[in-house]
Order: structure tokens, then sequence, then C-alpha cells
């Protein structure tokens, strides 16, 4: 059992913080949990004020925020084109990648609710049954078979949704790489620097090579 305590007065600033997140996960514990008791009436109107959050819906990307995501999408879906099976963790750490950030993009271009976990393959059907499915049967094939074509496909398909592959790169912080570094080594086609995922709060690589560019 998990127990979250928050003051009323505190709720609107907090789910307008969740809200952000795009995933709005504590907003729909209050939405969609079970009361066990309100002598004050104080749980009904945090869920009213929850169910409002949950109708407008999570806030729209920013376009360096879209420019951002086609543009990490796009990498993993390079590197999913040119993985191999013979190498196993490698295949299943790009296709995992992929299938994230797909999910990102994916719930963006629907203004659905985006998840993480277990909630990740929920959100993505919700949000396209279809094409959601698409992705997810295609990341199951790449773990149960290690066969990408239907994950490349499907990624494919949303890059093409949402713009087209953008492999210009795009850079939204911190320095560019020194020479010598183990990004300034690879000498194909190189993007400015390192751009900060905005969803994640981690760094991306923002370098990539050609199809028969050096394996890091």
């Amino acid at each position: 059992m998990e127990l979250f305590l928050n003051s009323f007065e505190d709720l609107a600033e907090f789910f307008q913080w969740d809200r952000a997140r795009r995933r709005a996960t504590v907003v729909f514990l209050y939405a969609r949990g079970a009361t066990l008791t309100d002598p004050h009436g104080h749980v009904a109107r945090a869920r009213r004020m929850a169910e409002e959050i949950i109708k407008l819906g999570p806030p729209p990307l920013t376009t360096e925020q879209w420019r951002h995501g086609r543009y990490v999408l796009t990498c993993y879906f390079d590197d999913l084109v040119d993985s191999s099976s013979s190498n196993r963790h490698e295949q299943l750490a790009v296709a995992d990648h992929a299938l994230r950030e797909a999910a990102e993009l994916l719930t963006a271009r629907q203004a659905s609710w985006t998840g993480i976990g277990k909630w990740l393959p929920r959100r993505l059907v919700e949000a396209d049954p279809e094409l959601g499915t698409k992705l997810l049967d295609g990341h199951q094939a790449v773990a149960e078979r290690a066969d990408p074509t239907q994950l490349v496909s499907a990624v494919d398909e949303l890059l093409r949704s949402i713009g087209g592959p953008l492999r210009e790169g795009t850079h939204t912080g911190g320095s560019r790489p020194q020479q010598g570094d183990h990004e300034g080594e690879v000498h194909a086609r190189r993007a400015p620097g390192l751009s900060a995922d905005p969803r994640r709060g981690s760094s991306t690589s923002a370098v990539r090579g050609s199809r028969d560019r050096r394996r890091l």
C-alpha cells in the first residue's frame, strides 16, 4: 500500500505540475480512486478538480520539443534499422528506447496522456489503437524473434505522420563535444552537440553517422 498525503490547498498547484509531465499519474489517482471516507467533502472537491484536469488534457509539445522528439526518434529508427540479431543486448536496448520515444510522440500527436511502465502500452492503445498496437507488436517481435521489421515500419509510419524523419539535429543546451571526446571521434554526419531531452530530464547524444559508421 502507498500513502499520498496532500493538503487541499496545495492540490491545484500539484495537479498543474502533474499535468505538465503529460502523464498526470496522481491526477488519475484522485479522479478514479475509491473514496474510503470524506467527512468534510475535501475528497469530492479534489476529485472534481482532477476530473477537470483530465478533461483538459495534457499540454501540447512546443515546436522545439517536436523537433527534438523527431530527431531523437529518427536516431533510434536508424539504429534499429542497423541493428543485428547477433547483438541482442544492443538491439533490445534500441527497441526499448524507440518504443518509449514513439509513445511520447504518438500520444502528443493525439493530444492524449502518456505513461510509463505498465501504463505505456495502455496509453498507446488508447491514443491510437491501430498504430499503438503496431508499435507494441513490433517491440514484441524484436524481443521474441530478434526481428525489427515490424517496429521499423511502425516508427517510420509515425515519423511520416509528424513531419518525417529529422537528421539535422537540435541543440537545446550543453556544450559541443571537444576534439578527442567519444562523440568527437565520429567523423561522419554529426549534429551540434548534446541535446537535453525535456521529457526525461536526461541528455541524449546528438551524434549520427552514416549507415556504415563505426560502432561505438
